[in-house]
């Protein structure tokens, strides 16, 4: 028999099977630039990672996982679910968890929207936001930030219609760094209708030290039609792993849930999870020093004139439209290569690493010739 090929089935009037055409319209995520091989070790600050490792009781409860690896992890996570409950001071079935919070979003979005419905979220915010809408159907209505590169929530509430079935709230926001205030977040759960699912994605709370920031957590038990998505990924440094949770409503959180792809978090994840939760005092004094670093950071930046957002998150945002990709391989082209997220046209996000990381960096900027 012939082998068959896209030739002959297009010769005897046959097609390959083809795409939703919503999919080749998909804006692509971009992830963090990677070192090119062969290259020097870079200085990676492009995806908002941690600058430390786990720590050694973190590896020691993965690495006594690994003898039953041959087995499917708990489908619902029970035991790392508990503890967030426990954690949070909430009841376990008002906790969902999922492959990371990108996951828990993409579950949630299957659970409320369908074609015809609208998603409001802020932009430039969360670059999956877009696309997860678009692959559930719905359609993606996007608010610009006002001119501190903040959530416009007066705008945002103006936008939610009859057909407005999710609003997305990213605080602190990314890339860009500030964090929704407390009266901003109450002006506009007072303007949205209940039937409105409201996210708050708070993926880098653990960095906020502004008091006047929203505390979700505080806020769940007023807005019913409230969720908090968190993660595992940046303060716990446990990235590589993929472990985020949503927390709401126990009936509000089940068909969230039910969409959730089943054994999606591994078993050496949940292991590394819970121990995470053991030994918190630890991993929030390495938060603190992140933020102080952050801090020193955004000294020496102002200090050689470039204006900042207020930078909430582990990452500041330089905002040098145009020249985003200009000085992102500026600094690419350093002695020693800094890696860093350019939104092409908009700005450039810089992940917050160690002492060395900012001295270099700051040397780099300092000898950009685009202006700050």
């Amino acid at each position: 028999m012939a082998a068959f090929s896209h030739e002959n089935a297009m010769l005897v009037g046959m097609t390959l099977p083809f795409a939703r055409p919503e999919i080749s319209a998909l804006p692509p995520y971009v992830p963090g630039a990677t070192a090119a091989a062969g290259s020097g070790p870079p200085v990676k600050l492009s995806s908002n990672e941690s600058p430390f490792g786990p720590l050694p009781s973190v590896v020691g409860a993965m690495g006594a996982g690994l003898a039953t690896v041959h087995l499917y992890p708990d489908m619902f996570a029970t035991t790392l679910t508990g503890r967030i409950a426990q954690r949070l001071a909430v009841e376990p079935d008002q906790v969902v968890v999922a492959g990371g919070s990108v996951a828990v979003l993409a579950h949630l979005l299957q659970a409320y929207c369908s074609v015809g419905d609208e998603v409001v979220f802020a932009w430039r915010s969360f670059e999956a936001y877009p696309i997860l809408t678009r692959l559930v159907g719905a359609t993606v209505v996007a608010i610009g930030l006002d001119s501190d590169l903040r959530h416009d929530v007066t705008a945002m509430a103006a936008a939610v219609t009859p057909r407005t079935r999710v609003v997305l709230l990213c605080s602190p926001n990314n890339p860009t760094g500030p964090a929704l205030r407390r009266t901003d977040f109450e002006a506009f759960m007072a303007a949205v209708p209940r039937t409105v699912l409201v996210v708050l994605d708070e993926a880098y709370v653990e960095f906020v030290r502004d008091p006047e920031v929203v505390d979700g957590l505080a806020a769940l038990a007023a807005h019913p039609n409230l969720v908090l998505l968190r993660t595992f990924s940046k303060a716990y440094g446990l990235a590589g792993l993929r472990v985020g949770y949503a927390v709401g409503g126990a009936e509000v959180v089940a068909p969230i849930r039910a969409c959730v792809t089943p054994f999606s978090v591994s078993s050496l994840a949940q292991a590394a999870a819970v121990a995470s939760l053991d030994v918190e005092d630890e991993l929030f004094a390495r938060v603190d020093r992140v933020v102080a670093e952050r801090a020193r950071l955004t000294a020496a930046l102002e200090d050689l004139g470039w204006n900042l957002t207020d930078a909430q998150g582990n990452f500041v945002w330089l905002d040098v439209g145009e020249d985003a990709l200009g000085l992102a391989a500026h600094l690419r082209a350093q002695p020693r290569p800094i890696l860093v997220r350019p939104f092409g046209g908009e700005g450039v996000r810089i992940t917050v690493g160690d002492v060395v990381n900012t001295d270099l960096l700051v040397e780099a900027l300092a000898r950009w010739p685009g202006g700050h």
